[in-house]
Parts: C-alpha cells; sequence; structure tokens
C-alpha cells in the first residue's frame, strides 16, 4: 500500500458497502459502550474518511473491526480487530524493520509495525488484549504480536498473546521470529 492521500480513500459503494457491514456487526454486539448509538458512530466515520479507510483496511485484511469503548473525555470510539482468530491477511510477519532486516534468509514480505502503520492503526498493547479477551474467548488457535516495551525491544525481543487452557498468555520471541498462525490486532480511535 502506498502513503497518498488519493489512495487512502473509499469510493462511495466502498463506503456505504463497509458502513453497512461495520453497522451489522455493532448491532449485533450486546458488549459494546453501554448507550451507544450507531447514529453517532457513523456521524463520526463519515467526518473521518481516513479512519474509514483504515476500518477497511483492517476489513479486507480480516480483522472484523468493531466498537469496544468510548473515550469519556474525548468521546473517541474505539475500534478493535474482534475476528475470532488472528485476522488472515496479517499472518507470518517479523515484529519490526530491524528483525526483519536481521533475517539473513526467508525473510517475510513484511513487518507488523510497517503493516499497522500502512493501515493507519495502532498495534494493541498488552492491556489492550487482555480488555479485548474480557468481550469473548479470542485466538484459540493463533497468537498476535503486542506493542513491544522499548526496553524489550533494545534486547531483540518482541510479545504476543494468545489464549490457552482458559486462560490469557504473553510470551515473547525474537524479532525477526514469525510464524505462520501469528498475525496482529490493531485498535483505531474515531
Amino acid at each position: 500500500m502506498k502513503d497518498s492521500k488519493a489512495e487512502k480513500a473509499l469510493s462511495s459503494r466502498q463506503r456505504e458497502e463497509l458502513l453497512k457491514v461495520l453497522k451489522t456487526r455493532f448491532e449485533k454486539n450486546p458488549k459494546g459502550p453501554k448507550g451507544r448509538q450507531w447514529a453517532a458512530v457513523q456521524a463520526r466515520l463519515e467526518a473521518n474518511p481516513g479512519a474509514l479507510w483504515s476500518l477497511g483496511a483492517m476489513e479486507k485484511t480480516g480483522g472484523e473491526p468493531d466498537v469496544v469503548g468510548q473515550d469519556k473525555k474525548t468521546g473517541e470510539y474505539l475500534f478493535f480487530d474482534c475476528s475470532p482468530e488472528s485476522p488472515k491477511g496479517r499472518l507470518s510477519l517479523c515484529y519490526d524493520r530491524a528483525g526483519w532486516e536481521s533475517r539473513k534468509e526467508h525473510r517475510p514480505k513484511n513487518t507488523v509495525i510497517d503493516l499497522a502503520a500502512e493501515m493507519g492503526i495502532e498495534l494493541l498493547t498488552e492491556e489492550q488484549y487482555l480488555d479485548l479477551q474480557k468481550l469473548g474467548e479470542f485466538d484459540l488457535k493463533t497468537s498476535n504480536g503486542v506493542k513491544t516495551p522499548a526496553e524489550i525491544r533494545r534486547l531483540g525481543g518482541a510479545l504476543y498473546s494468545e489464549r490457552r487452557y482458559g486462560r490469557v498468555f504473553v510470551g515473547h520471541n525474537g524479532a525477526q521470529s514469525y510464524y505462520g498462525v501469528r498475525g496482529f490486532r490493531g485498535s483505531l480511535r474515531v
């Protein structure tokens, strides 16, 4: 994906289709923010075409984004990827460019950090990943990279999370590692 504004805009048809998908998902999710109304979410989305484009990228890669909260101070809605397993279009990635470059061979096509930036989304933090798991059981067969603290990254590591045995785990690997069942989940404020 290139970074031009023209490429980061949805056509009117794409916008309508995405809004319809998001509205259906929003209405089916009983665990979203209390007192929520789709009209308010839609108004924010329509006022922010860049955010709508990012949600489209989340949807296109299999993330199934949905509203999971609202910031009481700013009024912003918080979207997370809510697909049952890691988004299929975001698997087999090194954590960041430095990890990717450290591989001598078999480099994956991209990195978690680069792809999230291209999509205009943030990587979930450990805390956000735990919050997501309060809404249901996610990643029973897959795992996801989470935002890694700088001190861990300086030592060559990267963190990931998953749910196994009825619990949520945080683990680590080298940032150059990648696996066919490890992806990443993103968040977006609108």
